[in-house]
């Protein structure tokens, strides 16, 4: 399984709203193999967002960056981030919803 970790940077004060647009279509996820897809604020930074997917493969997790749901989301959000980002990937090895 794949896992994957980032962070971004919103600009000031919009953190909620590229949250909200985040979440708008995980739901769409599980179709197309995520077993985890986990959204969440830091509590030490006002303008960050932290996201924790877990995948069947890396494989599924890149090819959901294509579905029409997830472009959307990134074309909406985009204009509403510093460009400040970070990632990690990670073989996961167990366990809650692996």
């Amino acid at each position: 399984m794949y896992g994957y970790i980032g962070s971004m940077r919103t600009e000031p004060g919009r953190r909620d709203e590229v949250a909200a647009l985040l979440l708008r279509s995980a739901d769409a996820l599980r179709a197309f193999g995520c077993r985890s897809y986990v959204v969440g604020v830091s509590d030490s930074d006002a303008d960050v967002i932290w996201v924790t997917e877990v995948w069947e493969s890396k494989e599924a997790h890149d090819a959901s960056l294509d579905l029409p749901e997830a472009q959307d989301a990134i074309a909406a959000a985009m204009p509403l981030l510093t460009g400040e980002f970070t990632r990690q990937e990670t073989t996961i090895v167990g366990g809650l919803g692996a």
